[in-house]
């Protein structure tokens, strides 16, 4: 049965979570293009409504779906005892906020492509489709993106962003598909460092 607010419920799902278009769409009786289009832009209008305070999932439904993108959410019944939200992972954006994910989504993509999917989903708060359309350039606003950091548009904060660049870089390199960076040192500091100042030397001696 589709929740009483189908495209609601579908606005939190796309937000909250890294289901495809497909499962939302399954779940809540609409078509994937209509969740498509709340994704997009429509979505921007409408408060997302939690599956989860409203007893309609659980996380752990929620989770088995997001790892087998075949697989198809099952509703529980409304009785049972109300289930623990996670306390980690994407979070409700505001929705003037949300016209700003592209720009996120393309600037993580150019800076950070040690982050996979699901992490630039993560502090992004979006779907792997939006993900996806971005970096094969067939998202409706390719041409008008202006990448921004997802911490300077107020998505997620420094802290999250920095510990998951440090987590992917720290699993890469145990993978040997990471190297760090070397950083050159500024001219004025190697002069210093290189050694005998002979110009000083040549003054002090008086040499004509």
């Amino acid at each position: 049965m589709a929740p009483l607010m189908p495209k609601a419920t579908a606005v939190w799902l796309i937000e909250n979570t890294m289901l495809t278009f497909d499962q939302i769409a399954a779940f809540c009786g609409l078509h994937a293009l209509e969740i498509q289009a709340l994704a997009d832009e429509e979505g921007q209008k409408i408060a997302g409504q939690s599956p989860l305070q409203m007893r309609l999932l659980t996380v752990d439904e929620i989770k088995r779906c997001e790892a087998d993108d075949k697989a198809r959410l099952k509703g529980i019944a409304t009785d049972l005892p109300e289930p623990k939200t996670r306390s980690k992972g994407p979070r409700y954006t505001p929705i003037s906020k949300r016209q700003d994910k592209p720009d996120a989504i393309a600037w993580l993509l150019k800076h950070h492509p040690e982050l996979n999917d699901n992490v630039v989903g993560r502090l992004v708060g979006t779907t792997r489709a939006t993900i996806g359309s971005v970096r094969d350039k067939t998202h409706p606003n390719t041409g008008n993106f202006q990448p921004r950091s997802p911490v300077e548009l107020g998505l997620c904060s420094y802290d999250e962003f920095d510990k998951a660049v440090q987590k992917a870089r720290k699993q890469l390199e145990k993978e040997g598909k990471w190297k760090p960076p070397v950083e050159e040192a500024p001219v004025e500091e190697t002069k210093k460092e290189s050694g005998f100042d002979f110009s000083n030397f040549l003054r002090g001696t008086g040499t004509n």
